[in-house]
C-alpha cells in the first residue's frame, strides 16, 4: 500500500497561533499541558476527530491544516465545559474553537443550517428569518389588561430597558416566557420599556458560530439604537444577550449595566414574597444555562427565585452549576441539530430531559430562550421521560403569584 505523505504546514499554523495573541491571554495557547481534560468533558468530544486538546497538538505538529479538513470543529456547542476545567486557563472556546470556526466560514465550509441562520441574520436581524415589522407583534396577544411599551412608540424614556431576543419576539413557545415575565415585571410596577422594531438580534451565538464580522454589524445597529433612548439598565431573558452586553459590546464603545431576568427578579425577592400565592408543590430541578452559569458565574440568583415560590426543596441533577451539560443550543448549535444527529446519533438536550427525571424532577426549570423548544422536543423524543414539564423561572413564578 502506497501512503501519502502529509506534510507540515507551518504557514498556516502561524497564522493561526497570531490571531490567537490578538486575545485576552491566547498566548496561553503555548502552555497546554496536554492533560485531556478539555476533550474529556467536551460534550461531542468523542465524535470528533479532533477535540480540543487533539487541536492544541495538532497546532504544535505543523498539521492544524489536518483539523481544518475535518469537520470537528462543527460539532463544537461553545459550551465553555472545555475552558471551564482547563488548569492552564487556555481560552479555549473563544479562541481555539471560534477562531476555527471564523476560518472554515471564510472558506465556505459551513453547513448548510447554519449558513440559513447567519443568512437570516444579516438579511432580517435576526436568526428566524421573520419580518422586523413584526417583532413586537407578540405583546398584541396579551390583552388590554397587559400593555407592553414599545420605546419610541409610546415610551420616551424608562427605567428598564428589555430585550426580547429574537427567540423571546418569534418563537411561539417562548413568546410564553415574553409574555410571563411582562406579568411580572407589571405586578412589581417596574417601568420599562422593550424596542419592537428597532431591536435586532445580539448577535452573540453568530459570533461564537464563526461570524464575527456578522456580529459587529449586529451590534452596532443595537449599539446604535441604545443611544437614542433613555434608560438606567437593560434586563434580558437571554444568557447569550446578556454576556455579549455584559463582555462584547463595551469593546465596541456600547457599555450599559446588563442583567439577566433572574438577577433582576432576585434583587426583588422582598417584593415579590408577599406576592406568592400559591408555592408550587411540584417536584423541581434547575438547568444552569452555559452563559449565565459556566461564562458569568451566576448560579445563585435562578436557585434564590425557585427556593422562594417552591413548597418543597429544589432537587440539584448529577451534573449541575459548573457540571451542567449544555442544552446543545450554543455557539450555533441551535441551528445545527440535523447536522449534529448525523454525527452523533443523540443530542445533549435529551441527555439532560433523562438526567432531570432520574433526579426525580417533575418539572425542569430553565433561564435561557433555547431551552424551552430544545428541551420539550427532547421529552417527545426520550419517551422514557414522558411528562416531564419544562418551564421558564418567569412561569413559574407568575404562576406562583397568581390566583387560580
Amino acid at each position: 500500500m502506497i501512503v501519502t505523505p502529509v506534510f507540515p504546514d507551518p504557514t498556516l499554523t502561524d497564522a493561526f497561533y497570531e490571531r490567537l495573541y490578538t486575545l485576552p491571554d491566547g498566548e496561553r495557547i503555548r502552555t497546554c499541558l496536554q492533560c485531556g481534560s478539555c476533550s474529556g468533558v467536551c460534550p461531542y468530544g468523542y465524535v470528533m476527530e479532533y477535540p480540543p486538546g487533539r487541536m492544541i497538538a495538532a497546532l504544535r505538529a505543523d498539521v492544524f491544516h489536518r483539523v481544518m479538513q475535518s469537520e470537528s470543529v462543527w460539532m463544537c456547542i461553545s459550551c465553555y465545559a472545555c475552558a471551564d476545567v482547563c488548569p492552564s486557563k487556555i481560552p479555549l472556546t473563544l479562541g481555539l474553537m471560534t477562531r476555527a470556526k471564523e476560518d472554515l466560514l471564510l472558506a465556505g465550509k459551513v453547513p448548510a443550517e447554519l449558513q440559513i441562520a447567519l443568512e437570516n441574520s444579516q438579511r432580517y436581524g435576526n436568526v428566524l428569518g421573520q419580518s422586523p415589522r413584526k417583532r413586537a407583534d407578540w405583546t398584541r396577544l396579551l390583552g388590554a389588561d397587559l400593555d407592553v411599551p414599545v420605546m419610541g412608540r409610546n415610551k420616551p424614556a424608562a427605567d428598564v430597558l428589555w430585550f426580547v431576543g429574537d427567540y423571546g419576539s418569534y418563537h411561539p413557545r417562548v413568546q410564553k416566557v415574553s409574555e410571563a415575565l411582562a406579568r411580572v415585571l407589571k405586578a412589581l410596577d417596574v417601568d420599562f420599556g422593550i424596542l419592537g422594531p428597532d431591536e435586532v438580534s445580539d448577535g452573540d451565538s453568530q459570533r461564537l458560530a464563526g461570524e464575527r464580522g456578522l456580529f459587529e454589524m449586529l451590534a452596532e445597529r443595537n449599539g446604535r439604537t441604545f443611544q437614542k433612548y433613555r434608560f438606567n439598565r437593560i434586563i434580558t431573558t437571554d444568557p447569550h444577550a446578556y454576556n455579549a452586553f455584559k463582555n462584547e459590546y463595551p469593546a465596541l464603545g456600547f457599555s450599559y449595566p446588563v442583567m439577566h431576568h433572574t438577577q433582576f427578579l432576585a434583587e426583588r425577592l422582598a417584593q415579590l414574597q408577599p406576592m406568592i400565592k400559591r408555592p408550587l408543590k411540584a417536584k423541581v430541578t434547575f438547568h444552569d444555562p452555559c452563559y449565565l452559569g459556566r461564562a458569568n458565574g451566576e448560579y445563585e440568583a435562578p436557585r434564590q427565585l425557585l427556593a422562594a415560590i417552591l413548597d418543597t426543596e429544589l432537587l440539584e441533577m448529577a451534573h449541575s452549576r459548573a457540571t451542567s451539560i449544555c442544552c446543545g443550543g450554543g455557539g450555533g448549535g441551535m441551528w445545527m441539530d440535523g447536522f449534529h444527529w448525523e454525527r452523533a446519533h443523540t443530542r445533549t438536550s435529551e441527555w439532560r430531559v433523562r438526567e432531570a427525571a432520574g433526579a426525580g424532577a417533575e418539572i425542569l426549570a430553565v433561564a435561557c430562550p433555547y431551552e424551552p423548544p430544545r428541551f420539550e422536543d427532547a421529552v417527545k423524543s426520550a419517551r422514557e421521560v414522558a411528562g416531564l414539564l419544562v418551564r421558564d423561572i418567569a412561569e413559574l413564578l407568575i404562576d406562583a403569584m397568581e390566583p387560580v
